[in-house]
């Protein structure tokens, strides 16, 4: 009996330290597709860059977005102006993609085309049943997990707007807006809704980069 009383005064780690070690391991800077053969500028550079903002655009470029429906359906009203916060940041990323995506040119020829919009179409409805997720926590952790990811994603984004000459507008992550939304998680079932709806957006997120590797080894085989 003592050994359980121990067990239970413990301290639990913080929603949001969960949420960040899930972003670093299962993230999409760890993806090797990601990681080294995008920003690698090989003769496939401009075609890989091109292909990632249009199907990046596809799933997050729409309005509304994962964070919109979250910041929509929150009932606390810490968690909403958090989300609300969150999605005044993202106005600012989903405009850059759009115009990116005007700038960068048609979208490479590649093989397949049809099936690759039909996984995008999957993976954003996907996205969008998270963010409106009735189990309390779901959305939260959806957000926080796009948020974390895409501070890795912006780099790249970048390497795109230098190429094309387009002024990407500096828009920081707003990390007091994450913390805060991440303290709004606080019962167990909530902390376990939160991780669920981290882990499928970045599920979704890897699929993507998977998405992307194939269709760049369709192209190179097309050669």
């Amino acid at each position: 009996m003592v050994e359980q009383v121990q067990l239970k005064t413990l301290p639990r780690p913080q929603p949001l330290d969960a949420l960040l070690g899930l972003v670093e391991y299962e993230g999409s800077a760890g993806h090797a597709f990601f990681a080294h053969v995008v920003p690698q500028r090989c003769a496939e550079y401009p075609r890989n860059l091109a292909d990632a903002i249009h199907f990046m655009c596809s799933l997050h470029g729409r309005h509304p977005g994962v964070v919109d429906h979250a910041a929509w359906r929150a009932r606390d009203g810490e968690a909403r102006n958090a989300l609300e916060a969150l999605a005044n940041w993202f106005d600012t990323e989903r405009a850059l993609l759009t115009r990116l995506v005007v700038a960068v040119g048609p979208l490479p020829s590649t093989p397949a085309q049809m099936q690759s919009e039909s996984i995008v179409i999957a993976q954003r409805h996907a996205l969008e049943m998270l963010a409106k997720s009735e189990r309390p926590g779901c959305a939260s952790g959806a957000t926080i997990a796009l948020a974390l990811d895409w501070s890795q994603v912006r780099p790249l984004i970048d390497q795109v707007a230098d190429r094309l000459l387009v002024a990407a507008p500096a828009n920081p992550l707003p990390a007091n807006a994450v913390a805060r939304l991440g303290d709004t998680v606080r019962s167990d079932a909530e902390v376990r809704a939160a991780q669920f709806g981290a882990q499928q957006l970045l599920a979704q997120h890897r699929g993507l980069w998977d998405l992307l590797e194939s269709r760049a080894v369709a192209r190179a085989a097309t050669l």
